[in-house]
């Protein structure tokens, strides 16, 4: 898929997703011969999973903590649960009533199998 799809299909302008990239939060999105983007499955697994915490309300700091760690490996799974068990406690601290947002925390094990 092209950047111009991928921003329509996932509501996020072109320069974010750039800027995801240009941060760690993206990396590797493959590109054609003539270096145009062309997001595939794994890159779209992640762009849902990064759109699903913003939209929770983790920060982009602690999203790309994450994906280093992800890219560690499996031996920081660990880590990886603790930091967003932390951002969850963190969010239940100021949305005490929203459990909108932490049915997002609760559905995040349905992306994480793109990560291993």
């Amino acid at each position: 898929m092209t950047i111009a799809e991928v921003s329509k299909k996932y509501d996020i302008t072109p320069d974010t997703l750039r800027y995801y990239e240009r941060v760690g939060l993206l990396n590797n999105v493959p590109r054609n011969p003539n270096g145009i983007r062309n997001y595939d499955e794994q890159s779209c697994k992640r762009i849902e999973f990064v759109k699903c915490m913003r939209n929770a309300g983790v920060e982009i700091e602690i999203l790309i903590e994450y994906m280093s760690l992800f890219e560690q490996g499996k031996s920081t799974v660990k880590a990886r649960k603790s930091l967003l068990e932390e951002q969850r406690e963190k969010l239940l601290e100021k949305h005490p009533r929203n459990t909108k947002i932490m049915s997002r925390f609760k559905s995040r094990k349905r992306y994480e199998y793109c990560f291993y």
